[in-house]
């Protein structure tokens, strides 16, 4: 470089600074020569000027010359390592101002060579991902050198069990420019069972301007461009964690003592409840089948307000005794059954009966009442003078009652049903009936009258 021409005319000092270059973050000096032409004792104040001036600085600041003498001065070039400095050349001026003549200053200038730098400042995030097949980061750049730049990424696995995906691939970047890009890692095979599998991978970031001028230094030193690789992970979690297996394997082994164990006792406990409260019922004894010595035809005929229709039957005696509020009977007695039915007008109330035969006892076990139409209305059973049961006709179609002890009616005591009908139901021909029509089964043991 050739340096500017020294300045003439009156009181103008002769001056000329040398071209240089710095590295940002370094230092570099130039000179600058300040001769007094005039023919008095002059002063001058320097300054530098320009865009070097925040990180310059010119020593001494201020000198004094005698007529026909020269001095030099240092200045001092210090750039940050910055962005904000970017490469290339960049002016530098110096401002002399003479003290007794200041109409005569007068700015020599040169030109500063910045030198380029690459740094990329890189993170990855999160450092450590947990997934079952894929996981997902991200990859914030930042260029810190102070000329544009294209960044790449290279991934590293051992193994190469993972496949990697960047979007983008590259990045230009400018000066002080920050961007993301993302990464996608994923996994060919799952893990069902056990512990999560750790995938150790790097990143590797290439800043392609720093490569190439490496590539045309070809010099010994260590290149710019190398910097440690980002680390992270990439933890694999099994499809069905360690918990899951432990809950099913509790549910199974509940299942088992389920079936091996408590439901076996539960139903040996219900049947047992089942066989203490029903008791079976007496059979006969003593006679041929079953029959016993004393046997008998039971037969009846049902009377009252309403029509009643009874009938006898026939079947093996059982033994028979006295019941509360009946009378003794013989050592035998015949199963018997009879049906009472009563028919009522909508509004009325009748009653149909059953008399027990002169010189028996009925002992009742079973009765079994039958509202086949859906009737609604009231109907009271009784035995002789001890009523047993009142039943809403609408609540029930049929209904049946059973008595382990038989229920005993002494003779000329009746078995009355007594109906009050409200209204009369529909049955299974779809047509409402023009009566209440309900039916009373009494079945039991009907034995002779001890003497």
């Amino acid at each position: 470089m050739t340096p500017s021409a020294a300045s003439s005319g009156p009181g103008a000092p002769g001056l000329d600074i040398p071209a240089v270059s710095v590295t940002p973050g370094g230092t570099a000096t130039t000179s600058l020569t300040v001769r007094n032409d005039s023919d008095i004792v002059e002063a001058y104040t320097l300054e530098v000027v320009g865009d070097c001036a925040p990180w310059a600085t010119v020593e001494p600041a201020r000198i004094s010359l005698y007529p026909g003498t020269s001095e030099t001065v240092t200045i001092t070039l210090a750039p940050p390592r910055s962005p904000e400095v970017r490469a290339g050349d960049v002016p530098l001026g110096v401002r002399v101002l003479p003290a007794e003549h200041p109409e005569s200053v007068t700015v020599p200038e040169t030109t500063v060579h910045i030198e380029e730098f690459h740094e990329l400042r890189t993170e990855i995030l999160p450092r450590r991902r947990r997934g079952w097949l894929r996981g997902r980061y991200r990859l914030a750049v930042r260029n810190e050198g102070n000329t544009p730049t294209r960044v790449s990424f290279r991934p590293e696995q051992a193994g190469e069990e993972l496949r990697f995906g960047f979007v983008p691939a590259d990045l230009e970047l400018a000066p002080g420019e920050s961007a993301e890009t993302r990464l996608r890692v994923r996994i060919g095979k799952p893990v069902w069972f056990g512990k999560p599998a750790v995938w150790p991978f790097t990143v590797h970031t290439t800043d392609g301007a720093a490569e190439a001028q490496a590539e045309a230094e070809a010099s010994a030193r260590p290149a710019t461009y190398v910097r440690p690789p980002l680390e992270a992970e990439f933890v694999q979690i099994p499809i069905f964690p360690k918990w899951l297996l432990a809950l099913l394997a509790a549910i199974l082994a509940l299942l088992l003592a389920w079936f091996a164990l408590v439901r076996p006792a539960v139903r040996s406990a219900a049947r047992q409840a089942a066989d203490e409260v029903v008791q079976p019922r007496p059979t006969p004894g003593g006679g041929k089948n079953g029959q016993s010595p004393g046997t008998g035809n039971g037969t009846g005929t049902g009377t009252g307000d309403g029509t009643g229709k009874e009938q006898g039957g026939s079947g093996p005696g059982v033994p028979s005794g006295g019941g509360p509020g009946g009378t003794g009977t013989s050592g035998g007695g015949e199963q018997s059954s009879t049906t009472i039915d009563v028919q009522t007008s909508g509004g009325q109330t009748k009653t149909g009966t059953y008399p027990v035969p002169q010189g028996k006892v009925f002992g009742v076990t079973d009765i079994v009442v039958a509202n086949f139409q859906g009737d609604e209305g009231v109907m009271t059973i009784s035995f002789g003078d001890r009523k047993i049961t009142t039943i809403a006709l609408e609540t029930f179609r049929n209904q049946d009652y059973h008595w382990v002890t038989p229920i005993e009616i002494p003779a000329n005591a009746t078995v009355t049903a007594n109906v009050t009908c409200a209204k009369p139901g529909t049955p299974a021909t779809g047509r409402q009936a023009q009566q209440c029509h309900e039916v009373l089964n009494v079945s039991g043991v009907l034995a002779n009258v001890a003497q």
